[in-house]
Formats: structure tokens, C-alpha cells, sequence
């Protein structure tokens, strides 16, 4: 069953229920009233009767003088009898056997039983309904008494009830025919609205076999209006997760053909390397030299493309632990003096920052920086390194003279293998992949990497590392002023947002 017609039976039945519930009330109220109107007319009826009544006593009897019933009730729909004692011959008990007056009607002109014989029998009061000659009467019956209480007789009113009966046949038909005419009506309604409702579903489901059949990430659903109902917020969220399904789509073909790229020069190398040792018949010195060093690049290759997949999926094992930046940055400039290629390493202004998280990674971030850096800075240039405090972040930063990155390439150059010059970069050992991982070890410290350069030889490029402060750390650290060759660090404006 689609869910289509089963929101339709669902809203249909739950219209029926109410239309059933509410036409029952309100043909038992309708009926109540009409009859309780009956009762009211049939009680009046007997009370004039009563009233309009005389007795009198002779030896010891009430005799009763009863009005003359023809003319007072001379109605098509209304009868009236006064039953009075009539003593039996054979027991001398009383009967109520004497019809001592009645009236007239079109129904029952030549009616001379009891209009309630049973109740009249057991000289009970009450009204109920009977059937009298085939028609539907209405009967009351009352006791005739004196002022002392006395019973003198009986009054027995009747009113026909073809009218009401009619009303009720009337207000049932009405009530059934209406009920099933509106649950006929809103099943449609409802099943047209349902229809337009889940329209774009069938869109998205049709959008998604013809991705399935035509492997077309590109393919997304319309989005028409900009209405805020959960089916429009159901599309624009297929198509966001389409998008971003076709970006890692292709990201992951690249990624493949960068990795067979990268992995089929090495390889080529060490083959070209074993025919040559084959056909040499011994160990060539270069030849090793060459292979180990392809070997070894291979393995840098594999091991940052495993640590890249530990960090998309959330598994790189990472510590939790209180780092003092400022000393983790002069212990890496100390340490990249070593070969630092005839470019000056100095460290410009400081301010003393506490960051929690892996010193390991972060000090890996750092001096994939400041290898960068000096790779892309000629000799005689300058790589300097610094370290402030914004807004409760610590920003620690690398800038080198270098060439320069163009604005159109700086967003770029975090992309895995993305090189701005591959012969270069291919040359120096780089497989386009440390700022990658720079990048993503910082992302998972809850920080964020940034580069900001005019693209012009000479004046660099300036790389900025945002970590958050410790909470317990103090907001206003003291400076402590380092030895330094450069002072004023540009700034990459405000921390992370």
C-alpha cells in the first residue's frame, strides 16, 4: 500500500468517525426533542381534562363530570378517551371498562378500545408508544382523581407520530447521504492533496534511480519557492548530500590517478634500475643508491596516505595534554638551522601560549610549514617564525621571502597533491601532500590553517596556525621579548570563525 492512499484512508476514516459520531448525537437529540415536544402536548392535553373535570357525591360514590371532548379536541393529530370504574356483575369489583368520553380525529374517528389497554389494565400512568390500527401513536396516560385524592377514572391522550417518524427517515437520510458524500469528497481531496504533497518525493526517488542506473552524481532535484515545509527541506538536503557526494567522487578519482601518478615514477625508476643491474650482471653503486631512494619515497608516499585516511575517519590516535607553544617553537627553530640551505632561520616576537592537544602532531604541522617554506625561499632569504595571542586563540606564524603564492592558488595548495609548480615540487621529493595533512591534524585540534601572500618573487608568503587557548589560561600573559632579526609580523586579520 503506497503511502499516498494510505494517508488517504487514514484522513477519510478519521472523518468518517467524526461525521458517525456526530450525526448520531444529533439525530438522538433530534429525536429526544421531538418526542419530548409529543410528551409536552399530550401532558397539556391531560392536565385541561383534569382540570376542566367535576365530581360530585352521591350516596357515598364520586361521580365524575367530564367536558365535552369533541369540540375541545378536534385535531387531526390528537386523541383523547376518559376511561371510567365499571363495576362487574359477577364480583362486584370495579372495572375501568367504561368509555365515558372521546374524541374525534381522522385516524381514529371509530376508535373505542383503549389507546394503552395494558397500562390502563393495570391502572398504571406513563407514556409510551403503541401501535394502534397500523399507525404509530404517541399515549399518555393519566389518573382522574377528586380533592381528596381520589381516582375517578383515567385520561388517556394520543398523538400520532407519522410526522416526526417522517422527520427522523428525513434527518437519518440526510445525515448518511452527507456523511458518505463528505468522506467521498475528502478521500479525493485528500488523495489530490497527498499527491501534490509527495510529488517532490517522487522526485527524489526518481533522481535517485537515475543516478543509480546513469552513475550522474551530477543530476539534483528542483527546487521550486523557497517554501520551509519538510518535503522542500528533505530536497535541498538530498541535493547538498549529492553535492558533497559528487565533490569526495571526485576528489576520489583524482586522489586515484595522483596516487597511480606518483606511485608509477618511483616504480619505473626501480625497474629501470633492476634491468640495468640484470644486464650488468652485479651490484651497480648509483643504481642502489637509486632504488633506496625511490624505496624510501615510496614509503613517505604510503605512510602520509595512510595517515590521511586514519584522519578522514576519525581514527588517528591523537593526545590530550597541555603544550607550552612558545618552547615547542624555538625547540623546531633550533632544529631546522640544521639544514636550513643557506636561508635564515629566526624567530621574531613571542607571547608565552598554552594549547591543549599531540605535540607530536603539532610539531609535525610546524615544521612541514617551515620545510615549505624553505624549500620555496632562495638562498640568502629569510624564514621567520612567530607567535601571538587574538582573541583567545594562539596564532603562530611562518613567513618566509620566498616566491610567493598567486591568490588564485592559495586555496589550492591544501588540496591533496596539488603542486603550484610539479616539476619543482617532484624534483625536491614533494608528493603534494604535507599541507594536507597540516592542514587535517590542525582541523582535528579545532584549529585552522591559512596563507596569505601577494604572489610576488621576493616578498613570500606568510602561513598562519590558529590553535585554541587552554581555558585556565590566563588572558593577559606576559610578553617575554626573544632575539629576533624581524619584528612586525604581518597578520592574517582576526582568529578562526
Amino acid at each position: 500500500m503506497s503511502l499516498r492512499l494510505r494517508l488517504t484512508l487514514w484522513y477519510s476514516g478519521v472523518l468518517a468517525t467524526v461525521l458517525f459520531v456526530f450525526g448520531t448525537a444529533v439525530y438522538f437529540l433530534l429525536e429526544f426533542n421531538l418526542t419530548r415536544q409529543v410528551d409536552q402536548t399530550l401532558e397539556d392535553a391531560a392536565r385541561q381534562i383534569s382540570e376542566n373535570s367535576t365530581s360530585i357525591t352521591i350516596r357515598g360514590q364520586s361521580i365524575a363530570t367530564i367536558p365535552d371532548l369533541e369540540s375541545d379536541f378536534a385535531s387531526a393529530v390528537l386523541y383523547a378517551q376518559v376511561w371510567v370504574p365499571a363495576t362487574s356483575e359477577a364480583d362486584g369489583l370495579p372495572r375501568f371498562g367504561g368509555l365515558e368520553r372521546s374524541s374525534a380525529t381522522t385516524n381514529l374517528a371509530a376508535h373505542e378500545a383503549p389507546l394503552d389497554a395494558e397500562r390502563l389494565e393495570a391502572g398504571q400512568t406513563g407514556v409510551r408508544d403503541v401501535n394502534i390500527n397500523g399507525w404509530h401513536m404517541r399515549v399518555l396516560t393519566a389518573a382522574l382523581t377528586n380533592s381528596r385524592g381520589d381516582v375517578l377514572g383515567y385520561v388517556q391522550t394520543a398523538a400520532a407520530m407519522q410526522m416526526i417518524d417522517r422527520a427522523r427517515s428525513q434527518m437519518l437520510s440526510v445525515l448518511i447521504l452527507g456523511s458518505i458524500g463528505a468522506v467521498a469528497a475528502a478521500a479525493a481531496i485528500g488523495w489530490l492533496a497527498a499527491d501534490r504533497a509527495l510529488r517532490p518525493l517522487s522526485v527524489i526517488t526518481q533522481t535517485a534511480q537515475q543516478i543509480s542506473r546513469a552513475d550522474d552524481l551530477s543530476r539534483r532535484i528542483p527546487v521550486h519557492g523557497t517554501g520551509d515545509d519538510e518535503v522542500t527541506r528533505l530536497a535541498t538536503a538530498f541535493n547538498a548530500s549529492m553535492e558533497r557526494l559528487e565533490q569526495l567522487f571526485i576528489a576520489q578519482r583524482r586522489f586515484l590517478a595522483d596516487v597511480s601518478h606518483e606511485l608509477r615514477t618511483p616504480l619505473t625508476a626501480v625497474r629501470g634500475n633492476v634491468d640495468l643491474l640484470e644486464r650488468m650482471g652485479g651490484a651497480d653503486p648509483e643504481s642502489l643508491s637509486d632504488i633506496r631512494s625511490e624505496t624510501e619515497r615510496m614509503t613517505r608516499l604510503v605512510g602520509d596516505l595512510l595517515l590521511l585516511a586514519q584522519a578522514d575517519s576519525n581514527s588517528l590516535p591523537l593526545a590530550r595534554v597541555p603544550i607550552d607553544v612558545d618552547s615547542l617553537l624555538l625547540d623546531i627553530a633550533r632544529e631546522v638551522r640544521v639544514f636550513g640551505n643557506n636561508v635564515q632561520i629566526s624567530v621574531g616576537e613571542i607571547d608565552q601560549a598554552s594549547v591543549v592537544g599531540d605535540p607530536d602532531r603539532l610539531k609535525q604541522v610546524v615544521l612541514n610549514l617551515v620545510t615549505n617554506a624553505i624549500k620555496y625561499t632562495p638562498a640568502g632569504g629569510r624564514v621567520t617564525l612567530g607567535l601571538g595571542r587574538v582573541e583567545g586563540w594562539a596564532r603562530l606564524t611562518v613567513t618566509d621571502t620566498g616566491l610567493g603564492i598567486a591568490p588564485e592558488e592559495q586555496q589550492k595548495i591544501f588540496d591533496r597533491f596539488y603542486r603550484i609548480d610539479k616539476a619543482r615540487s617532484r624534483a625536491m621529493g614533494g608528493a603534494g601532500l604535507g599541507l594536507s595533512i597540516a592542514m587535517r591534524i590542525t582541523q582535528l585540534h579545532g584549529g585552522r590553517l591559512e596563507v596569505t601572500s601577494e604572489g610576488i618573487p621576493g616578498k613570500g608568503s606568510t602561513f598562519s596556525l590558529w590553535l585554541p587557548l587552554r581555558p585556565e589560561t590566563p588572558a593577559t600573559a606576559p610578553t617575554v621579548a626573544k632575539p629576533a632579526t624581524r619584528r612586525g609580523l604581518r597578520t592574517a586579520g582576526p582568529g578562526p570563525r
